[in-house]
């Protein structure tokens, strides 16, 4: 399964290249301005970009800049007839390619297809069973590695297994007597308020708002989990 993103102000442009690119090997993300595009390459895993150069905010190339500070994923430009120029800045600051509106469906396919064989083939796409992606969080097991947004964060042996464990499950509910019982493996005499002080911890080193957790939720009366991505 290949997550591509497809970027354009015109949600008509959007749903028509889903429609292209029809193929049960793909699972499309959208965004509608450069912004949202790089938000979408930091916190998902994406294998392959196409992006309009005439967007709102922020523009393609100011995007793709952006992007190449942290990716080499494919970025496919998004161009309108006549701008020969911004085609050859795109390329210089980084674009795989690009493709011409109006778009030829058999064309658009045969370069994503292309792009994507090219960068799996270069190991970019590579998926490592030992490591683990929800949003922005990056938990690399065999390095025992931690990276929140492409930096890393410190965390205690015990904060480790306790991320493990909810980013392993993305949406299943684990009760503190639960998560106490797998991590210390002990009976959970006093787990309720050990375990809260290590959600604490972890929501304070991994979450932008810590009162506000996007990732580790707390469900009333239940426990915990890791909020599943979208």
């Amino acid at each position: 399964m290949y997550n591509i993103l497809i970027c354009d102000d015109e949600k008509d442009i959007v749903n028509a290249l889903k429609i292209y690119l029809n193929d049960t090997n793909y699972h499309f993300l959208e965004a509608f301005d450069g912004e949202e595009a790089v938000h979408m390459v930091e916190t998902n895993e994406v294998h392959l970009v196409l992006m309009d150069i005439m967007m709102p905010k922020m523009d393609g190339i100011q995007a793709m800049i952006k992007i190449r500070e942290r990716s080499n994923v494919p970025v496919i430009l998004l161009t309108a007839k006549g701008e020969d120029s911004d085609k050859v800045l795109g390329l210089t600051v980084g674009a795989d390619d690009y493709i011409t509106k109006p778009f030829n469906p058999i064309e658009v396919s045969a370069r994503v297809k292309s792009q994507l064989r090219r960068y799996m083939q270069l190991g970019g796409g590579t998926v490592r069973p030992d490591v683990i992606r929800v949003g922005g969080i990056e938990l690399d097991d065999k390095e025992k590695r931690v990276m929140l947004d492409g930096e890393p964060v410190t965390l205690t042996p015990t904060e480790y297994e306790i991320l493990k464990l909810l980013i392993q499950n993305p949406g299943q509910v684990f009760s503190p007597k639960e998560i106490y019982t797998r991590i210390w493996n002990d009976l959970p005499l006093g787990s309720e308020n050990t375990v809260a002080v290590h959600i604490r911890h972890l929501r304070e080193k991994l979450e932008i708002n810590p009162a506000e957790p996007r990732y580790l939720k707390v469900v009333w009366g239940q426990g915990y989990k890791c909020e599943k991505q979208g």
